[in-house]
C-alpha cells in the first residue's frame, strides 16, 4: 500500500491523525501477538509513574511480538538497501496517559545496530542488538533471536508460527481491540521525561495463529515463568506512518 493511502483511513482511530508531518514510513510483516494475562503488581513496578496501566476489565497483559521490519525509510528519502529490513522483537505491555491508549515497550531486539543506535537516541526506547533469523518455511514462520547487546541482560527466542483460518478485524470493545489498535507509544527519557510518539496505520487484518515455541526468555526480567498458554494472533502485514516523539 502506498503511504498516502493509509490516510484515507481515519474513522477507526480513537482520536484524529495528529496534524504536523510523519516522518518515517515503516511496514511491518508477519507478524506473532503472543499475549499472557500477568498481575498488574507485577507490571506497575516498571511503569514511570506519569503512566497509567491500561487493563481489559481489571486485568494486566504482557505481550511477545516478533515480526519483520521491512521499507523503513525517513519521509522524502528513499528505504536503504541492507538497513530498511530486519528482524525485531518486542517484549511490551499497555499504558495510557491524557486519556490517550498506547504501548509500553519493555524491550526491543533487533539486527540492526543502526535502527537500534537510532532509535536508542531518538525514541529513547529500550532497544538492543540481537543475532536473529526470520524466515518462512512451510507455511510457518521459522523465528530465533539471541541478545548479544554489551551489558544487556540475556534474552532469547526460538520458535514458530502461522495464521489460521480467516482473517478479521477487532470489534471495538473487544479484548483483540484493546491489545492490538493502539496508535501511540510511551518512554522515558533518561532524566524522567516521557514521551509520546504518535503512529498511524489502518485497521489491524488479523488472524488466529498457532505457535510452537522452544524458547521463551525474553520476559524473564519480569515474571518467570509466563502463564501456561498465550492468546494468539497473527497478522500479514500493516503500513505504518511514525511521528518525531514529543514531551508529555
Amino acid at each position: 500500500m502506498a503511504m498516502e493511502n493509509i490516510f484515507e483511513q481515519a474513522g477507526h482511530r480513537p482520536w484524529a491523525i495528529p496534524s504536523g508531518s510523519w516522518v518515517m514510513a515503516q511496514q511491518w510483516r508477519d507478524l506473532l501477538f503472543a499475549h499472557w494475562p500477568v498481575p498488574q503488581s507485577t507490571l506497575r513496578p516498571h511503569i514511570p509513574s506519569g503512566l497509567e496501566l491500561d487493563t481489559f476489565k481489571g486485568q494486566a497483559w504482557l505481550a511477545v511480538v516478533p515480526f519483520l521490519m521491512h521499507g523503513v525509510r525517513l519521509r522524502y528519502a528513499p528505504a536503504v538497501p541492507g538497513t530498511s529490513e530486519f528482524p525485531e522483537l518486542n517484549l511490551r505491555t499497555y499504558v495510557k496517559r491524557d486519556s490517550k491508549p498506547g504501548v509500553w515497550f519493555f524491550s526491543l531486539d533487533a539486527a540492526n545496530s543502526l535502527a537500534v543506535t537510532v532509535a536508542r537516541a531518538w525514541f529513547q526506547l529500550p532497544y538492543f542488538r540481537a543475532r536473529m533469523r526470520c524466515e518462512e518455511q512451510s507455511g510457518w514462520m521459522e523465528y530465533e533471536s539471541e541478545r548479544i547487546h554489551r551489558g544487556a541482560p540475556a534474552a532469547g527466542f526460538r520458535g514458530r508460527y502461522r495464521g489460521l483460518g480467516k482473517t478479521f478485524q477487532a470489534k471495538s470493545g473487544s479484548l483483540e481491540h484493546f491489545l492490538i489498535e493502539r496508535y501511540c507509544l510511551y518512554s522515558a527519557t533518561t532524566k524522567g521525561h516521557l514521551l509520546r510518539g504518535e503512529i498511524h496505520h489502518p485497521p489491524w487484518e488479523l488472524q488466529l495463529a498457532e505457535a510452537q515455541i522452544e524458547d521463551n526468555t525474553i520476559a524473564d526480567q519480569l515474571i518467570s515463568p509466563l502463564p501456561a498458554k498465550p492468546l494468539l494472533h497473527f497478522s500479514r502485514q500493516q503500513d505504518v506512518a511514525a511521528w518525531a516523539p514529543q514531551v508529555v
